[in-house]
């Protein structure tokens, strides 16, 4: 989408685009109304129905677990009995109204979004999908949504609590708290608390006023200088309204937009409260009531400045800002906000418009997130090699059988995706990996932090192995002990003919395929990660029954079955028969 240059340019460009977005948000709030209480009978009364069923269940079993969990010591686990019902008696509540509020907001904005979508420059016939888009899609979705809430209640969540009530390995201790430290620091805080209630109440008469006041004095600023950017910017075709995404957003916010400082007026006020009682918080930890006090007036003169970063105005603040911690750096000393300086010597951080080169769905910002991008690669390779490892013969069609009749994936969820990753890992180690290849390199390490630990000790492993250096046929059993063996001693991979008789060497390969095991094990609770898996067991399952794979398996085992009640039946007729035999 091309900006208009030329203030005629832009007048057109604003009457034109003007009842277009009217019409558009009407339509899609229309869409909204309709679609959001679907969406929120279905999210709500679903995740309400479990909540309340397994509730029971869950009370029981997690004060089962945490009883007898050997790896927090007797202090720690009786202080955790007692503080457990509190958040166990709160968690209808809060899951009930939480997925009511959940399904409306759901059901609300993905039609409305779709809405705008609809009418990008990659899609066709436009007027079709500007009503079609966003409806069925987001009654699917909420049951996804439904659905993965109840996988994770029927499954992630036993699987948490089984764990923790697994036995300890031999070096790992128990964590407790120490009686006698407990009671010192216990002695401590009562010492210091009447100082830090004190200097939290003074906070309380200072900066509540001060921090409000300050709020208030930049509010008009806050209004004209908003409503003069989003002007320009609906005008020139600009910043949020060039996303397509952001239209709806950016159009409401014109609208809306003093309601919103009201908004930020009231967040400041009732903020100011937290923020001088920390003050109290400060006291306790520095043990200076003087440190609280500096507090008290370093806050505001912190709240200045943040302020004015947000609304662009000179940066610093001319309010005093004493040192409130022993180690912290004076106010001259601290460390300044960096601007970044064009060609023109202008400040890129100050620039009044917001320019993108295209524009994006929320379907796209979604696919380009780099954790969404590892898990769908990781499924889509599970696909590929599972094909393979079922022609092979590594994969056991009683397998696929159990994770798609009883939907007992605990075997083929966890094997499968560390073939998958061990596959990767082995490339990526090589000096030149091959161009069909996955290659694991640091530039793959996402920025959420959600998902740092999936990837952190994937390169671990992958300097590990590549200083290793393995062969051909140590990879070829490497794989095949991921497949068919325990991992638990070196003596499990007698039965494979590894090529390596070092026993250290088996133990540090071992404890490698254990650790990614345990890191499939940890993603396998996630409630996405199970649907889509077993959405993948039914196509390896179709794809056993085209090869004959599976038709193959149910003759063996109806044989097997035929033969068990052959034995059966002569073993009760030989029953029957002693008496009179003798």
């Amino acid at each position: 989408m091309e900006v208009p240059v030329g203030f005629i340019a832009k007048l057109w460009s604003f009457f034109r685009f003007l009842p277009f977005f009217i019409m558009l948000l009407l339509l899609g709030t229309l869409k909204a109304l309709v679609i959001s209480s679907v969406a929120a009978g279905i999210i709500g009364v679903g995740n309400s129905a479990v909540i309340i069923g397994l509730w029971p269940a869950h009370f029981i079993w997690t004060c089962y677990c945490v009883a007898r969990t050997k790896k927090l010591g007797m202090i720690l686990k009786i202080l955790v009995l007692l503080s457990l019902p509190g958040p166990l008696f709160l968690w209808p509540i809060v899951g009930i109204l939480g997925s009511f509020l959940g399904g409306i907001g759901f059901g609300f904005f993905a039609p409305l979004l779709a809405t705008f979508e609809a009418v990008g420059a990659n899609v066709t016939d436009k007027f079709y999908h500007c009503f079609v888009d966003g409806c069925w899609p987001t009654v699917t979705g909420s049951c996804t949504v439904a659905r993965d809430f109840t996988d994770f209640c029927f499954h992630s969540y036993f699987s948490y609590m089984d764990e923790l009530s697994m036995k300890m390995c031999a070096d790992e201790k128990p964590s407790d708290i120490k009686l006698r430290k407990f009671c010192t620091s216990f002695h401590e805080m009562l010492s210091r608390l009447p100082g830090s209630l004190l200097i939290a109440l003074f906070a309380l008469v200072v900066d509540v006023p001060s921090i409000t006041a300050l709020a208030l004095w930049k509010s008009p600023y806050m209004l004209f200088t908003g409503w003069k950017r989003l002007l320009e910017d609906l005008i020139g075709r600009e910043g949020l309204f060039l996303e397509t995404v952001c239209i709806p957003f950016a159009g409401l916010a014109i609208i809306l937009w003093p309601l919103a400082v009201v908004g930020a007026v009231i967040a400041a006020f009732l903020s100011s409260f937290f923020l001088g009682l920390y003050a109290g918080v400060i006291v306790h930890q520095e043990n200076s009531i003087k440190m609280g006090l500096a507090y008290i007036v370093a806050i505001v003169s912190q709240f200045d400045e943040y302020a004015n970063d947000l609304l662009y105005l000179k940066e610093g603040s001319c309010l005093p800002r004493p040192r409130y911690r022993k180690h912290m750096k004076s106010a001259h000393d601290a460390i300044q906000r960096k601007t970044s300086y064009d060609g023109d010597g202008k400040e890129g951080l100050y620039s009044s418009k917001l320019v993108s080169e295209r524009s994006r769905t929320l379907k796209d910002a979604i696919q380009h997130y780099k954790p969404i991008r590892v898990l769908d690669w990781l499924f889509k390779s599970c696909e590929v090699n599972g094909r393979r490892l079922l022609h092979d013969g590594f994969i056991d069609v009683n397998d696929i059988e159990e994770c798609v009749v009883k939907g007992d994936c605990k075997k083929l969820g966890i094997v499968l995706p560390a073939w998958c990753i061990l596959k990767c890992l082995l490339a990526s180690a090589k000096s030149e990996s091959p161009a069909d290849e996955a290659d694991l390199m640091i530039n793959d390490l996402p920025r959420d932090k959600m998902f740092h630990w999936f990837i952190g000790p994937l390169l671990i492993m992958k300097e590990q192995i590549r200083k290793m250096n393995l062969d051909e046929n140590e990879e070829a059993c490497l794989r095949q002990a991921v497949m068919q063996c325990k991992n638990d001693i070196p003596e499990d991979w007698d039965d494979i003919d590894f090529p390596s008789k070092d026993p250290v060497r088996r133990a540090q390969l071992q404890s490698i395929i254990r650790r990614l095991q345990g890191i499939v094990g940890s993603m396998a609770r996630m409630p996405t990660f199970r649907r889509r898996f077993q959405d993948l067991v039914k196509m390896l399952y179709m794809e056993s029954a085209k090869t004959g794979a599976l038709v193959n398996y149910v003759v063996e085992k109806s044989s097997v079955n035929e033969e068990r009640k052959v034995v059966a039946d002569c073993e009760n007729s030989g029953e029957h028969h002693s008496p009179d035999a003798a």
